[in-house]
C-alpha cells in the first residue's frame, strides 16, 4: 500500500512538474519587475541568454525570470545587460536606433503588427539571429520558440520596423553551417567596426510609409508552411544545392524533404529539411536514426 502511495505522488510530482502555466492568467500581474544586471551588453552574453531561455512559458504581462510575453522577452534581455528599454512593443518599437531590414544584425528587435483590426499597431516582438532567424515568446505556441522571416509569410507580411539598442554591434561572421541555437555560434564573434554582415534580406524591395516599413519579398525565397505541419529536421545549409549523395540517403528511406532557397550576398543559399511532421514528439522518434544514418548535426527546426 505504502508503496502504491509513493508511485501515485510521484507521478503526480512529474505530471505537475511538466504542466504549463495558465498563459492569459484570469489576473495578470501588472507589476514591472525590472531585472537584475547580470551581463555586459554584448552580443556573446545576449545568446547566452537566448540559448538558456528557448521553452520557458508564455504568459502575458510576465518579464521573467521564469515565464514571459513577447515584450516580457526583450525586455529582461536587454535589461539583463544593464540597458533600459521600455516594457511594452508598441513602447520599444518608438527608441532605439532605426535600422533597415537589409542591415539587420544579430540581436536587433524586429517589430510585428499582428492585430487584424489595426495593422500598424505594433503589437508583437522579436530578436534577430542571422539569416533570417529570429527568437520570440510565441503567443501560439506559447512559449519561447525560433522562427524564420524567410519560411513565414505571417511574419514577413507583418514586419513593420527594426531597431537597435546594443551601443555596438559585434558582428557575427557569415557562416551557413551553423544554427542560431548551436554553440559554435559563440566562436564566430568578432570586434571590427569596418565588417558589417549583410542578412539575406538584401536586395529585397522595400516599401518605406511614415508609420511602417514592409519587406516585400518574392515567394520563390519565402515558402509558406506546409499544412502537414510545422516541424521538421534541417539536414543543413549549403552554398549552392545540396549533395546529391545526401539527396539520395533520404529518398532511399522513402522521407519526405524539402529545400528553401534565399540570396545572401552573392550566393544561393539552400537548407534542406526533412519532412514536415505535425507534432515535436513524431518527430524526435526519428531524429536519432536521421542522425546515425544522414547527418550526425541534424536538428529540429519549427517553421512557422
Amino acid at each position: 500500500m505504502k508503496i502504491q502511495i509513493f508511485l501515485l505522488t510521484l507521478l503526480f510530482l512529474i505530471t505537475a512538474c511538466n504542466l504549463k502555466p495558465n498563459p492569459h492568467p484570469t489576473h495578470p500581474d501588472y507589476t514591472i519587475k525590472k531585472p537584475e544586471v547580470q551581463y555586459k551588453p554584448n552580443i556573446k552574453n545576449l545568446a547566452t541568454m537566448i540559448k538558456d531561455l528557448q521553452g520557458s512559458p508564455y504568459v502575458w504581462a510576465e518579464e521573467g525570470p521564469n515565464y514571459f510575453d513577447c515584450s516580457g522577452f526583450t525586455y529582461y534581455l536587454y535589461g539583463s545587460m544593464g540597458i533600459d528599454i521600455p516594457r511594452t512593443a508598441n513602447k520599444q518599437a518608438r527608441v532605439g536606433k532605426y535600422i533597415r531590414p537589409s542591415k539587420l544584425s544579430y540581436g536587433d528587435l524586429l517589430f510585428f503588427a499582428t492585430n487584424k483590426k489595426r495593422r500598424r499597431a505594433i503589437t508583437h516582438v522579436g530578436v534577430y539571429l542571422g539569416n533570417g532567424w529570429f527568437t520570440h515568446a510565441s503567443t501560439v505556441r506559447h512559449e519561447v520558440v525560433y522562427s524564420n522571416l524567410f519560411t513565414s509569410k505571417y511574419y514577413k507580411n507583418r514586419l513593420r520596423i527594426c531597431r537597435r539598442y546594443l551601443p555596438h554591434v559585434e558582428n557575427i561572421l557569415s557562416d551557413t553551417n551553423i544554427s542560431p541555437w548551436n554553440n559554435a555560434i559563440y566562436k564566430t564573434v568578432r570586434q571590427d567596426p569596418k565588417h558589417e554582415v549583410i542578412a539575406p534580406i538584401k536586395n529585397v524591395p522595400i516599401e518605406n510609409s511614415k508609420k511602417a516599413v514592409v519587406i516585400k519579398a518574392p515567394m520563390n525565397q519565402i515558402e509558406n508552411v506546409s499544412r502537414e505541419g510545422s516541424y521538421y529536421i534541417q539536414i543543413g545549409s549549403y552554398v549552392g544545392e545540396p549533395k546529391a549523395t545526401i539527396i539520395a540517403k533520404i529518398r532511399d528511406k522513402g522521407l519526405a524533404y524539402k529545400i528553401i532557397r534565399y540570396k545572401q550576398m552573392s550566393d544561393t543559399i539552400s537548407r534542406l529539411f526533412i519532412g514536415p511532421y505535425k507534432s515535436r514528439e513524431d518527430i524526435v522518434k526519428i531524429l536519432p536514426s536521421i542522425r546515425l544514418e544522414i547527418e550526425e548535426n541534424a536538428f529540429i527546426s519549427e517553421i512557422r
